[in-house]
């Protein structure tokens, strides 16, 4: 009779375990509200048991498949149009899933460090004026009640942990906002308000990250810019790949249209190695995805007293300008934009400052020009082009000036110098005439090259007509970087 018992206890077991392999399961990126990726394929994918049965049903979409050996089912979805009408999407097979309040817009992930991870409920009122009536920060937490926004929020363990309520989006209001990225928000509420489409963003960052992190370690393995350097020690120490595996990989293949990227502060002591680690994060992210076309747009980092830090490192009034270059050649990438944010800081002290709206805002103005063809659409500040030396005067011409260039503060132009053979730089004069700079100085007599906000405090008053900033630059020995080179 315990022999019996025994069996009998055995079989219990076995088919309480085939009936939990057999229940679908889906990865946690799918959830109730969340938003589909309109105009493309959309991938719903997860697990049951081997050679079971899955539908999946959204709309008028019925499709159906296998599982393979591993259990492992993936169904795509016909592209839809943008939809802001709330619908169900069913996942069927011994059990059933119901997704509820699924809308179909645009999908973006934002990723970095502290910049990015940047909360909405520090976003406050400040002393300087907002540059854009659509996105004023005040009392946003108040306001926002759009239902068309939505929000996941990726931490380094709610990937893996399991959801039994499939509930990790949220509409982009209350406790969910206050949590999350301000950038994020206000690029999403940027792209709502001139798309009139729902909006789903995903923010997968962590305060004070390195780059490496983000990458994962077979990029740098295959990299011969790398092994040409020695790829353990230009990683060693930062964990590379950590959160790659843990918080990007997983939301892969969900349908995207692109990424926006926050993160330098902590590598900012680098210059032409942390643009190859550009070019590796971004083309491993596309790959994951399998998008060699997929948009990155970034954000220059803010002007902060880098030099005036507690550290090993050498770390001179020079050295932010360097790494500012070395973000600005990244954009040699195809499909990459960045915005300039030297105006975006009211203390030099504080490496996070609070004007993330207009961060938001000017994301979005590369992502409505870039991405989504938007005509006559000013989204970029002043970039240098070209010089021509006449005389004691350098002439200086630029691309971006919109309808011209000026002084934003209505000064003298301020934080550029010039320099002769001897390549000792000197404050200079600068002036605007039509779309160019003239800039000289008495002390240079015969000049050979200009530095323009080269200095890790700068906030120059250069900007074109539609109120965006000049990218700093220098004429003499930039950085030299091809991306295609491996």
């Amino acid at each position: 009779m315990r022999r019996i018992d025994g069996l009998y206890l055995l079989m219990v077991l076995m088919v309480s375990c085939f009936s939990s392999s057999a229940e679908i399961t889906l990865p946690k990126i799918l959830g109730n509200d969340m938003v589909l990726q309109r105009d493309k394929p959309n991938p719903i994918w997860g697990t049951a048991m081997p050679g079971e049965k899955v539908s999946v049903k959204f709309g008028k979409q019925a499709k159906n498949t296998i599982t393979d050996v591993a259990g492992s089912w993936k169904i795509i979805l016909d592209p839809m149009p943008g939809s802001d009408k709330p619908a169900a999407l069913m996942v069927i097979g011994t059990n059933t899933i119901t997704l509820n309040n699924v809308l179909v817009g645009e999908v973006w992930i934002c990723s970095g460090q502290s910049n990015m991870v940047y909360e909405m409920r520090k976003n406050s009122k400040v002393n300087k004026p907002d540059t854009s009536t659509a996105n004023s920060p005040v009392d946003e937490l108040e306001k926002a009640h759009n239902p068309a926004i939505r929000i996941f929020l990726v931490t380094q363990k709610n990937l893996i942990k399991a959801d039994p309520e499939h509930s990790r989006w949220s509409v982009a209001q209350d406790s969910a906002l206050r949590a999350f990225s301000a950038a994020g928000y206000f690029f999403a509420k940027k792209l709502n308000q001139e798309l009139h489409v729902p909006v789903g963003i995903i923010c997968a960052a962590i305060s004070g990250s390195r780059i490496e992190p983000w990458i994962p370690e077979s990029a740098f393995e295959n990299s011969a810019y790398f092994k040409s350097i020695g790829k353990d020690s230009a990683v060693a120490g930062n964990d590379h790949g950590k959160f790659y595996h843990k918080m990007i990989e997983p939301l892969a293949p969900l349908a995207i249209r692109g990424f926006l990227w926050y993160q330098g502060e902590s590598n900012v002591t680098e210059t032409i190695s942390y643009t190859h680690k550009m070019k590796l994060l971004i083309n491993s992210w596309r790959d994951l995805w399998g998008e060699q076309n997929l948009p990155f747009y970034y954000v220059q980092i803010v002007p902060y007293y880098y030099s005036k830090m507690t550290t090993k490192l050498v770390i001179t009034p020079e050295t932010e300008p360097a790494f500012w270059e070395a973000q600005s050649i990244a954009l040699k990438v195809p499909h990459t934009g960045m915005i300039e944010t030297s105006d975006l800081n009211d203390d030099i002290k504080n490496l996070h400052p609070p004007f993330k709206w207009e961060v938001g805002r000017r994301l979005a103005l590369l992502a409505l020009a870039k991405t989504y063809g938007k005509k006559n659409l000013v989204y970029s500040g002043p970039v240098y082009q070209s010089m021509k030396i006449s005389g004691n005067k350098i002439i200086l011409s630029f691309k971006y000036t919109a309808n011209g260039l000026e002084s934003h503060d209505k000064k003298p132009l301020n934080y550029f110098t010039i320099a002769g053979k001897d390549g000792k730089f000197a404050e200079a004069n600068a002036s605007i005439e039509g779309n160019r700079v003239i800039v000289s100085s008495p002390a240079v007599t015969a000049p050979v090259a200009v530095r323009f906000g080269w200095t890790e405090d700068a906030q120059p008053n250069l900007f074109n007509k539609a109120g965006l900033p000049a990218m700093p630059f220098r004429t003499n020995n930039p950085l030299k970087f091809n991306p295609a080179d491996n």
